[in-house]
């Protein structure tokens, strides 16, 4: 991923109101961020419980998208994160959801799917064991161009409608 500048994210997102992205709180290590290692960028925001941002690049174009995560639990034991494809303990994978960008989202829609609670998918993809006993790895090359992809058309989902405008 191409090195961001604060001014970049900010301008990244596209399913949030400008008065929503100013509310926006980068994470603390944002400097220090390793842009040559990172497929995406995701982090859950230190000020507001709940909230969440994914940005990737699509066709060369820096995209964000704001994500709320869903209050409650699941009675599950364990849950697979649909971005990494990482099994982990129910707790550790929450439903995000993010409205659509553009008239559908302003008019309610949109798109939700199950991701680590911590927003790690980029690191957990780089762990040498699997992380559950009987989850089965596949080369770790395959797992981190499988994971950006995965997050790409994630985001590419709540831009679909606005494209139509």
């Amino acid at each position: 991923m191409r090195p961001l500048t604060e001014t970049d994210v900010r301008s990244s997102f596209v399913n949030a109101p400008a008065d929503e992205v100013r509310m926006v709180a980068l994470p603390t290590d944002f400097p220090l961020a390793d842009w040559d290692h990172l497929d995406f960028y995701a982090w859950r925001d230190p000020r507001a419980r709940g909230r969440g941002y994914v940005i990737a690049e699509i066709d060369g174009a820096v995209r964000g998208v704001v994500l709320r995560r869903a209050d409650g639990s699941s009675r599950a034991r364990s849950a697979m994160c649909n971005l990494c494809h990482t099994m982990q303990p129910a707790d550790q994978v929450s439903l995000f959801t993010a409205r659509k960008a553009g008239t559908a989202g302003k008019h309610g829609d949109s798109v939700g799917t199950y991701i680590c609670a911590d927003l790690s998918c980029h690191e957990n993809v780089r762990l040498a064991l699997p992380l559950a006993p009987n989850e089965m790895r596949a080369s770790v090359d395959l797992r981190i161009d499988g994971t950006r992809r995965r997050a790409e058309a994630f985001v590419e989902r709540i831009l679909e409608t606005a494209e139509e405008d």
